[in-house]
């Protein structure tokens, strides 16, 4: 069964409220990638500025939970930070079946913000509205 597991964007502070949280949970993150790690595009060059800002980090909590972050993607998705798209539902998939049975499924009538595809930090991810405007984020990752 899929894992809902709970996605926080932040303008540019990620890592600053990660390292607290980190500092009241505990542990260690399993993933933080910045956005200077994606494949160069030279037709976008990624400043420095932008580039040490985090595009994906994750902070286990308890046995089975994670809490993710991410900097708000303005440089090449457009993204911006308003009331209603601080929070994102992130499901973690068993399978790569499952994660497009759960993409398609809860995509249908909505808006596709990344089509569900193998990406840059190794994992089987999509993202999207639903037609309810409802953020969600499907990944499966073989080594989780």
């Amino acid at each position: 069964m899929a894992q809902i597991n709970s996605h926080i964007l932040f303008k540019g502070t990620t890592e600053e409220a990660f390292n607290f949280y980190k500092s009241v949970f505990g542990g260690e993150f399993t993933m933080l990638m910045r956005m200077k790690h994606l494949p160069k595009d030279p037709d976008n060059p990624i400043s420095e500025t932008v580039g040490n800002k985090i595009i994906n980090i994750s902070l286990p909590i308890g046995k089975n939970n994670l809490l993710m972050g991410s900097d708000v993607a303005e440089h090449f998705m457009d993204q911006e930070l308003v009331t209603g798209n601080r929070y994102t539902i992130s499901i973690s998939a068993e399978s790569k079946e499952e994660a497009d049975q759960l993409f398609y499924g809860l995509s249908a009538d909505g808006e596709i913000e990344f089509p569900i595809s193998d990406s840059p930090w190794g994992s089987y991810f999509g993202m999207f509205a639903d037609k309810y405007g409802i953020q969600w984020m499907i990944d499966y990752n073989k080594n989780y």
